[in-house]
């Protein structure tokens, strides 16, 4: 039984490589924290935690939509859509808007460039990393001219107790934002047709077509959601720093795809799911608070995501390679 259990276990690991390398991970920050520096684990550290994986969290859950629905997909200009979802939201109280109606402007701007990108790629069929790596300069290059790189005050007075709120230890946006998109978007995967088409898409786009599947039209609706989540982003951000920032979103672009990678979405789509893209999100935003409770420079924090986007990359090619062999046995 045990032998039996044993090679169960082994197998799974094979076929689920890069889980497993986020069950390993988890495993041993756990271990070299409790060993170099226990104090780190308090109250104090998971709010610092879970304040900074928010935005994480909302962009790369639409990372992981896009990367799911496959056709190469991928947004790597969500950094730039959260500065620009900051700024317009921020400067558009500048022109009279009324404050109660910045949260929608955010998600309404973040949802639009959103849109650009799945129009570019499922209307013109141009190649989605060369699509959303020109918008992203775009999109960060106009956060920038627009303010001339200097943060924009005005954040109204309501939005900042919610933005830098607590229900304990947990963050308000986290547990009021973060939490439900993730649910929602769950069930929405499981229980519903359009998330069996999501999946249909990315494991074999032209069956997919053939049995009637709008995918067209599903692409792009999954690259405005993943913009609407980076200006729901945008918005936290906002009511988090109590400014503007054309910064805001720098390097997330990387992070999201490290995260969404990391908790299992398969590069090629057609496989995963978003419970692993939550626990890779808190392992990442982890990693990184650990890395400067030990003093370590934050400019290594960069290039230890991008060790891990290799990694899992290697993975993945290694887990399908040996599912292939499996499969041919």
């Amino acid at each position: 039984m045990i032998l039996s259990n044993s090679f169960s276990l082994l197998r799974w690991c094979q076929r689920n490589l890069v889980l497993s390398i986020l069950a390993s991970l988890w495993i041993l920050l756990a271990i070299v924290v409790l060993i170099a520096q226990p104090s780190i684990l308090s109250g104090s550290t998971l709010s610092s935690i879970l304040q900074f994986a928010t935005l994480l969290a909302l962009v790369s859950l639409g990372q992981a939509l896009v990367v799911l629905c496959g056709g190469a997909g991928i947004d790597l200009s969500v950094g730039g859509n959260v500065s620009l979802s900051a700024i317009v939201g921020i400067m558009s109280l500048q022109y009279g808007v009324p404050s109660a109606l910045l949260p929608l402007v955010c998600l309404l701007c973040g949802g639009l460039l959103g849109a650009l990108n799945g129009l570019l790629v499922a209307k013109l069929r141009i190649y989605p990393l060369i699509v959303t790596l020109g918008t992203f300069y775009l999109y960060s290059g106009l956060a920038l001219c627009l303010t001339d790189g200097a943060a924009q005050s005005g954040v109204p007075g309501w939005a900042l107790p919610w933005g830098r709120g607590m229900l304990g230890d947990i963050p308000l946006p986290f547990l009021t934002l973060v939490v439900p998109a993730f649910v929602i978007v769950a069930v929405i995967l499981s229980y519903t047709s359009w998330g069996r088409w999501i999946y249909a898409m990315g494991f074999n786009e032209n069956s997919a077509r053939l049995v009637g599947i709008p995918v067209d039209k599903v692409r792009i609706l999954l690259y405005s959601l993943c913009g609407l989540l980076a200006g729901a982003a945008g918005f936290v951000s906002l009511s988090w720093l109590g400014s503007g920032r054309p910064d805001a979103g720098v390097n997330l672009e990387l992070e999201s795809l490290t995260a969404a990678l990391l908790g299992g979405i398969a590069i090629f789509g057609g496989k995963g799911g978003v419970s692993g893209v939550f626990a890779a999100v808190l392992l990442l935003v982890a990693l990184k608070t650990s890395m400067l409770q030990f003093g370590i420079n934050s400019v290594w924090q960069v290039g230890v995501v991008g060790i891990l986007l290799i990694a899992v990359l290697l993975a993945d090619r290694l887990s399908s390679r040996v599912s292939q062999i499996n499969g041919a046995r």
